[in-house]
C-alpha cells in the first residue's frame, strides 16, 4: 500500500488531538459573514461576470454551507461501514478495535460539528440555502454498495480533505477568509489526517479476503459511487443559484444563470471528485487493489480535472 500504517500508530496520533465540538463552533467561536469562507480555488466566485462583489461574497459563503454539508453527509456512510468492519474483523485485534472505534466516534462527532455549524450559519446569513439531501437516503444508497467500493469512495474523500486543507487553508495569507471557518477546517483536517491511514489498513484487510471477482465487483462500485456523487454535486449546484437568488433578492435570467452554472458545476466536480480521486497516494492503493482498472480510474479522472472556467462561460 502507500506506506507503512499501523492501529497502533494511528491510536497513539489520534491521542494528541483532542478538541471538542464547542470548543469550534458556538457561544463566542462566532462566523464573521463579511468575510468569504472558502479559498477561491475550491468557491471559484470571482470570475462569474455577472455577478457584482457582494453576491460574488454570498455565494462564496453559499459555497461554504453547502461544502460543509456535503462533508456531514459523506460522514454519515463513513461510521456504519467502520463499524461493519469492526463486526466483521472482530475483537482479535484489540488495538485495531480501539483505533476503528476512535475513528468512528470522530467521525460522529463532525457530523455533530457540521450540524452545529448548518445552525449557525442559518442563524447569521439571512435567508434559507438549501442542500441536496435526506442525508441518510443518500448515505443509504450508497451503502447498498459493496463494501469495497463504498472503502475506495472514502479513502478519496479522506486524500481529498488532505490536497483542500494542506493546498488552498493552511498558510493561506493572501485571501480575507473567516477565521472561524477556517478553524473548524483546521480541526477537522487534524482527525482527518489519520483516517486516512486507517481507511488504508481497512481496504488491505478486507481486500486480502475478496476473490478476483468480488474485487471487480468492488471497482465497479466504486465507479458507480463516483457517477452517483456527481449527480448530488449537480442538484447542490442548481440549489446555489436559488439560494443565492434568495440571498440578493435578485432573479437571474436564464443567461446569468446558464453563466454562473458553466462555473460552479466544474468547480463542484473538481473539488468533491477530481481533487480527491487523482491525489497519488489514493491512485497507488487504487492501484495496488485494482491493476487491471488502471486506464480506466485515468479515463474518468480526467472527466474532472481542473479546467479553465473561462472555457464554459456563454
Amino acid at each position: 500500500m502507500v506506506a507503512t500504517y499501523s492501529f497502533e500508530s494511528a491510536l497513539k496520533l489520534a491521542a494528541k488531538v483532542n478538541w471538542q465540538v464547542e470548543d469550534i463552533i458556538g457561544g463566542d467561536q462566532q462566523l464573521n459573514f463579511a468575510q468569504r469562507f472558502l479559498p477561491e480555488t475550491l468557491a471559484n466566485v470571482s470570475g462569474i461576470h455577472c455577478l457584482n462583489d457582494a453576491e460574488k461574497l454570498k455565494l462564496n459563503q453559499i459555497r461554504g454551507n453547502s461544502y460543509l454539508h456535503l462533508f456531514g453527509l459523506v460522514e454519515e456512510f463513513i461510521v456504519p461501514t467502520v463499524i461493519g468492519h469492526l463486526k466483521t474483523n472482530g475483537l482479535t485485534d484489540i488495538t485495531a478495535a480501539q483505533a476503528l472505534l476512535h475513528f468512528a466516534e470522530e467521525e460522529s462527532k463532525h457530523i455533530r460539528l457540521f450540524r452545529q455549524f448548518a445552525k449557525a450559519f442559518e442563524r447569521g446569513f439571512g435567508s434559507r440555502c438549501e442542500c441536496i439531501g435526506p442525508a441518510h437516503e443518500i448515505a443509504a444508497a450508497i451503502a447498498q454498495h459493496s463494501p469495497l467500493g463504498v472503502m475506495l469512495i472514502i479513502l478519496y474523500i479522506e486524500w481529498m480533505t488532505q490536497y483542500h486543507y494542506l493546498e488552498s487553508v493552511r498558510n493561506n495569507s493572501f485571501e480575507s477568509l473567516d477565521a472561524q471557518f477556517c478553524s473548524l477546517l483546521r480541526h477537522h483536517w487534524l482527525e482527518e489526517a489519520q483516517h486516512t491511514g486507517l481507511d488504508t489498513l481497512m481496504l488491505e484487510q478486507l481486500a486480502q479476503t475478496l476473490s478476483p471477482t468480488e474485487i471487480e465487483t468492488g471497482i465497479e462500485d466504486f465507479f458507480k459511487i463516483v457517477a452517483f456523487l456527481n449527480g448530488g454535486l449537480m442538484a447542490q449546484a442548481q440549489l446555489d443559484i436559488a439560494s443565492l437568488e434568495r440571498a440578493t433578492e435578485r432573479t437571474f435570467t436564464e443567461a446569468e444563470k446558464a453563466e454562473i452554472q458553466a462555473i460552479q458545476q466544474p468547480s463542484y466536480q473538481w473539488a468533491f471528485i477530481g481533487s480527491g480521486i487523482t491525489h497519488r497516494n489514493f491512485v497507488q492503493v487504487f492501484n495496488t487493489i485494482g491493476p487491471s482498472s488502471q486506464a480506466r480510474l485515468a479515463e474518468v479522472s480526467q472527466q474532472y480535472q481542473v479546467i479553465s472556467f473561462n472555457e464554459y462561460l456563454p
